[in-house]
């Protein structure tokens, strides 16, 4: 892709974070992203149809950076790979944007791009679990399952009032994808 074409999608994911944290995503405009992001309109609609599916290309650019790293994770480590917390890290940051997406309807377009790329990233972790793990589940199953898990620990973490911080959540994900739960009574 056009490096031009790469920077000014990056501008236009940067200002609909930052007018998402100031305002809400709901009461941000194509108008005001544009504004914000030095452009016009018409560069904008040139680059995408809609807020929504610009902020469903961030989040799966966020994905992907995440994603690229996966196959350097220890499978069998007591601890969340650092991958996990820095991309909970994004998403707790951008809260006014994700909490809106991962927990009211409306933003299915976005969730299911999202789901589509984790999956992906997690089916390229089968050759590393295999050397660790017996395969008992076909993996396109096993990856669905863990994609399911993930978005689902997300969206949970998100709703949360009083919401423990990303290392938290990544330990809540990784315990309960790796099946050993380590369940609280507070948690």
């Amino acid at each position: 892709m056009d490096a031009r074409v790469v920077r000014t999608r990056r501008r236009l994911q940067a200002a609909l974070f930052e007018l998402a944290r100031e305002r809400g995503l709901d009461a941000v405009s194509v108008s005001d992203i544009a504004a914000r992001a030095g452009i016009n309109r018409s560069t904008f609609y040139q680059h995408y149809s809609d807020k929504e599916t610009l902020l469903a290309d961030a989040l799966e650019h966020i994905a992907d950076e995440s994603g690229a790293t996966l196959g350097a994770i220890d499978l069998l480590a007591a601890d969340p790979p650092a991958v996990l917390v820095s991309f909970l890290a994004h998403l707790d940051q951008n809260h006014a944007v994700y909490g809106r997406v991962f927990t009211e309807p409306g933003y299915g377009a976005v969730l299911a791009r999202l789901r589509t790329t984790m999956r992906e990233s997690i089916r390229g972790l089968a050759p590393v679990a295999e050397r660790v793990m017996p395969r008992t589940v076909p993996v396109d199953i096993a990856a669905a399952g863990v994609t399911g898990l993930v978005l689902g620990v997300i969206g949970e973490w998100l709703a949360l009032e009083d919401r423990p911080g990303p290392e938290v959540a990544a330990a809540w994900i990784w315990h309960t994808a790796l099946g050993m739960p380590g369940l609280s009574p507070e948690a």
